[in-house]
């Protein structure tokens, strides 16, 4: 059976998703689609709207076949190790291909642009020290020192102002420099840009407008149009149990308390935290009533929104920098869900996957598995917070059969 691969957050799954699903199985051939998939906190640095067990099974029912989880360490990192991570994962369950949508649509520009910057790298770097040293914040930095490099060799390149072809370029980046045979193709984006808010005269809208419509709104009739019934049956269900969704507003006061029961020094130990910032998270936790507030107070030219997000999610899991930096490979695939197709895929290629799959989570001595487990319960508490419904933690859940 030939597997194509997707790197996804399905916050929440959308219709975009599944014209995504179904365009690369069309445009690989690929008899099953493997997901790998991020677990309760994500790549920009924010809790997700659901658990993941909600998650995988809103895709389970939309077209995926198999949900792996991306590990904590590398699904709440830069864009770099995320993409790295998760090409790990699916070409150790030996995906023949693995899809990935942009603003772009076409694979010859993301592989241009990665021989431009392999063969200027150090001109590359030295650019963006420029541009940092110029007041500009480093993405800004980035994006500034790749325009100027781009005339010396003119061909098609890719816009790295736009979210996912950052991405794309580093799934390009981690395939070379994995020398890993998985064959990436890319599918366009269609009607939605990644923070555009919904639009009434379509059927397809971000992840980043549905969310921010369900928090403005409260009601799940404003998302009906751009999500899959599956999904809002998944949401619907959610809603009624937990009563509301999640971001860091809903997990402020636990935030708030986690951040303030240190010392400014003593937040200096946690993943993405840098010397400086330290004071002026415990004296504006302490008079912001609100997220939003907080993060007025704090973000800055150096201190993005996003990056600071990262950080406050590493104090919030208690995740140090030594714990996060000395991981730089997966050692297992986690897996989530599985449709027949799914298991049957498994059963037959298990054997010869490069990673162990792991179904049942027991008592485990891997550490990187236990900061998983750990994000599992620190995710959990912050729902006590407005439920007093439990989530089933991962010793508790089974992988989900549809």
């Amino acid at each position: 059976m030939k597997a194509v691969g997707v790197v996804v957050e399905y916050n929440p799954f959308h219709n975009g998703h599944y014209y995504h699903i179904k365009q690369s199985k069309n445009k690989t051939g690929a008899d099953v689609v493997i997901a790998v998939m991020s677990g309760h906190f994500l790549q920009r640095g924010e809790p997700a709207l659901v658990d993941k067990w909600h998650r995988a099974k809103m895709a389970l029912l939309s077209g995926v076949d198999i949900v792996i989880e991306l590990p904590y360490v590398f699904a709440t990192s830069k864009a770099e190790t995320f993409a790295n991570g998760a090409i790990q994962l699916l070409s150790a369950m030996n995906c023949e291909t693995f899809a990935f949508g942009s603003e772009d649509g076409n694979i010859e520009p993301f592989q241009n642009t990665f021989l431009l910057l392999q063969e200027f790298r150090t001109e590359y770097n030295e650019l963006i020290k420029q541009f940092m040293s110029s007041g500009n914040s480093y993405p800004k930095s980035l994006f500034e020192a790749y325009e100027q490099l781009k005339q010396k060799k003119p061909q098609l390149y890719i816009d790295l102002s736009q979210p996912n072809n950052i991405l794309g370029y580093h799934y390009i980046e981690a395939v070379h420099t994995l020398k890993s045979s998985i064959k990436p193709v890319t599918i366009q984006r269609v009607q939605a840009g990644y923070h555009d808010d919904i639009k009434l005269d379509s059927s397809i809208a971000s992840a980043t407008g549905i969310r921010k419509a369900l928090f403005e709104s409260s009601s799940l009739n404003e998302i009906t149009q751009y999500v899959p019934k599956t999904t809002y049956d998944q949401l619907v269900q959610w809603q009624s149990t937990y009563h509301q969704f999640v971001n860091w507003e809903a997990f402020w006061p636990l935030l708030r308390f986690t951040i303030t029961r240190y010392v400014p020094k003593d937040l200096t130990q946690f993943a993405d935290v840098s010397e400086g910032i330290e004071y002026a998270l415990v004296k504006y936790a302490k008079i912001s009533d609100t997220f939003t507030d907080f993060m007025n107070h704090i973000k800055s030219k150096r201190y993005t929104w996003t990056r600071l997000q990262r950080m406050l999610t590493h104090i919030f899991t208690g995740i140090t920098k030594e714990q996060l930096h000395q991981f730089h490979s997966p050692s297992y695939i986690r897996l989530l869900g599985m449709t027949g197709k799914g298991q049957q895929y498994l059963s037959e290629g298990k054997k010869d996957f490069h990673l162990p799959l792991i179904s049942r989570v027991a008592q485990t001595k891997d550490l990187l598995l236990q900061m998983d487990i750990r994000a599992t319960e620190i995710y959990t508490q912050g729902i006590q917070l407005f439920s007093s419904n439990k989530i089933d933690g991962d010793f508790q859940t089974p992988p989900i059969r549809i």
